[in-house]
C-alpha cells in the first residue's frame, strides 16, 4: 500500500525561503505543501501562484488544519516564540531555521515547549548534509583520524552594507547578534557535532569599519573541549569578496580539511583522500548563492522523522550546544576573561 505524503506548511517567505521552496518542489512526490503563510499576503499569494500551493491566512489557520503534519518556520528568530507555542499546542512538528532563538535561554524555552507538547523540533543546519561533512563525521566517529588534538574553524565571509541596512538585520532585538549567530553558527554547530562539548572559551568580538551595524561582524576565539582538544575560531562578514568557510581537524593519524562541502584527508602514512562537491556556499555578496541539495536532504529527513516517529537529524535540544558556545564567546569578549560554556543539549 502506498503511503500518504507528509504534508508540510511553510511560514515566512523572505530571503531564507529560496532553497526551501526549491527543495520542496524536488520532493513533491514525497511531501505535499499544505500551504504557505507570510506577513505580506501579497508575497504569500505570489509564491502560492508560482508553485500552485494554497495560502494560509494565519498561524492559527495552520494550527487548526488537520491535514498539516508539520511546519517549516523561516521567520526571523524574534518571531519564533508565539509561532512555536501555537503550533506545538496543536501537535504540529516544527522545522525551524537557525538560530532557534536569539540566545540560549530563549532557545531553551522553545525546545522545552516542543518537548512538553511531544512534537519534533528540527533545526536547519544543512551543512551536516554535505557529502564531505558526512564523510568527516564517519571518520571522526570511527576514530580514523586518531585522537583529535586541534580544530580550526574559519569563516571568511562578506556582506555589503546593503545587507545590514535591512531593518532589524544585525540587531540584538531581531537577530540576537551578528556574524556568530547569523553566519558562523553553521560551522560552529558542525564543529561541536564532531568534537563533542566545548568546555571554555576566550574570545574577542568587534564591529569593523566595513559596516555600520549594532552587533559584531568579526569574532575570534580559542576553545578548550571536554575531550582535551583545543581549537580556534575566526569568523567575519567583512572579508571582501568572501571565501569558503573551512574546518580543519588535526589528529594523531591524519589531518582532515573540510572546505565548504569538499573534504581532503592526508594520512600520516602518505595516503590522501578527497571527496565532496565544489559549489557556492553563500559566503559572498549573495547570501543565497548555493544549491538546494542540502536543504532537500534535510527536509526529507524531517518528513521521514515524522513518518517514522523518530527524532530528526538535528534536534532543537542538540542545537542548544552551539547557542551556549556563542553566548560564552560574547560574554568572554565583554569581560576579557575566559568563559565557561554551559553544557546544553
Amino acid at each position: 500500500m502506498d503511503r500518504k505524503p507528509i504534508r508540510l506548511a511553510v511560514i515566512g517567505l523572505g530571503m531564507a525561503s529560496k532553497p526551501h521552496l526549491e527543495a520542496l518542489k524536488l520532493l513533491e512526490q514525497q511531501i505535499e505543501v499544505s500551504g504557505v503563510c507570510n506577513r505580506s499576503r501579497e508575497r504569500a499569494e505570489e509564491i502560492a501562484q508560482q508553485h500552485d500551493w494554497p495560502v494560509f491566512d494565519s498561524i492559527e489557520a495552520i494550527a487548526a488544519d488537520g491535514s498539516t503534519d508539520g511546519v517549516i518556520v523561516l521567520t526571523p528568530p524574534h518571531q519564533r516564540l508565539e509561532i512555536v507555542t501555537t503550533l506545538a499546542a496543536a501537535g504540529k512538528h516544527i522545522l525551524t531555521e537557525k538560530p532557534v532563538e536569539r540566545n540560549t535561554e530563549a532557545a531553551r524555552r522553545i525546545v522545552e515547549i516542543c518537548e512538553a507538547a511531544n512534537v519534533h523540533l528540527g533545526v536547519v543546519f544543512q551543512h551536516h548534509f554535505r557529502a564531505g561533512a558526512r564523510r568527516l563525521s564517519e571518520l571522526v566517529r570511527n576514530n580514523r583520524l586518531g585522537k583529535v588534538a586541534l580544530v580550526r574553524a574559519d569563516v571568511p565571509w562578506w556582506r555589503d552594507q546593503a545587507y545590514y541596512d535591512v531593518p532589524g538585520r544585525g540587531t540584538y532585538e531581531r537577530d540576537g547578534g551578528g556574524v556568530l549567530i547569523s553566519q558562523a553558527i553553521h560551522v560552529l554547530d558542525l564543529l561541536l557535532s564532531l568534537t563533542g562539548p566545548a568546555k571554555t572559551v576566550q574570545a574577542f568580538c568587534a564591529t569593523t569599519d566595513m559596516h555600520k551595524m549594532e552587533s559584531e561582524d568579526f569574532a575570534s576565539g580559542g576553545i578548550r573541549f571536554d575531550s582535551g582538544a583545543v581549537g580556534s575560531v575566526v569568523a567575519t562578514t567583512a572579508t571582501f569578496p568572501g571565501a569558503t568557510e573551512s574546518l580543519v581537524f588535526d589528529g594523531t593519524e591524519a589531518t582532515a580539511v573540510l572546505k565548504g562541502g569538499n573534504l581532503k584527508v592526508v594520512w600520516r602514512d602518505g595516503r590522501e583522500e578527497e571527496l565532496g562537491e565544489v559549489s557556492g556556499t553563500g559566503g559572498g555578496a549573495d547570501p543565497m548563492a548555493f544549491p538546494c541539495d542540502w536543504h532537500r536532504d534535510l527536509i526529507e529527513d524531517f518528513a521521514t522523522a515524522i513518518r517514522d516517529q523518530r527524532a530528526p537529524a538535528i534536534t532543537g535540544r542538540e542545537a542548544l550546544r552551539v547557542h551556549a558556545l556563542i553566548d560564552a564567546m560574547v560574554a568572554s569578549s565583554k569581560t576579557g576573561c575566559i568563559s565557561d560554556v554551559s553544557q546544553e543539549g
